[in-house]
């Protein structure tokens, strides 16, 4: 592996650019938006876009690995902030996983269509989530705002389930799957 020659300022400013306008298309007309309406968002020339990113495949998978960077980095400042209500903050975090998965996801069957490996659970942005989580978890449990026989292992598959359903209902549905799924984490009432 070799180092890699640090970017000058305009062009560390030009991939910044690009990063932004893709994930800006992408989110409005999807994974299969053209490079160049990329490029014309970003304000530079398609050259530009493909100095930065040999492929649109590697264009992809950067505005993925922001993304994830971003959610996780969000997820662990929640942490660091230590809510007064630890249940409204697992809660309100895992409504924001489920709102995010819905663009994640098109990302990852981009990516997997063109035979690029993605991100898994055992990866750096993967471990940290779950510490987060765990923290999140533990913190509402111990409010009994969540009930205490769930764990981190048992939740991260029943959240990926509900964002998975989530993305093929409209906004109505989505918000009432939401809600069954919180009520089945919250203790049961005797």
């Amino acid at each position: 592996m070799t180092d890699e020659k640090p970017l000058r300022a305009d062009a560390r400013r030009n991939r910044t650019r690009v990063l932004e306008a893709a994930e800006r298309v992408f989110t409005a007309k999807g994974t299969s938006a053209p490079t160049e309406e990329v490029a014309r968002e970003a304000g530079v020339g398609v050259g530009t876009v493909f100095r930065h990113f040999p492929t649109k495949e590697a264009l992809l998978e950067a505005v993925l690995y922001a993304r994830l960077h971003r959610f996780v980095d969000d997820a662990e400042t929640t942490v660091a902030a230590d809510s007064p209500d630890p249940g409204a903050a697992f809660f309100g975090f895992l409504t924001g996983w489920i709102a995010m998965a819905d663009a994640k996801n098109a990302y990852f069957e981009a990516l997997s269509a063109a035979g690029v490996s993605v991100p898994s659970a055992g990866s750096v942005i993967g471990v940290r989530l779950k510490d987060a989580l765990g923290v999140l978890l533990s913190r509402a449990q111990d409010t009994g705002d969540v009930r205490k026989d769930l764990g981190v292992d048992e939740l991260i598959p029943v959240i990926i389930g509900t964002a998975k359903a989530a993305e093929h209902a409209g906004p109505e549905l989505r918000t009432r799957t939401i809600c069954i799924l919180f009520d089945g984490l919250r203790p049961r009432q005797a």
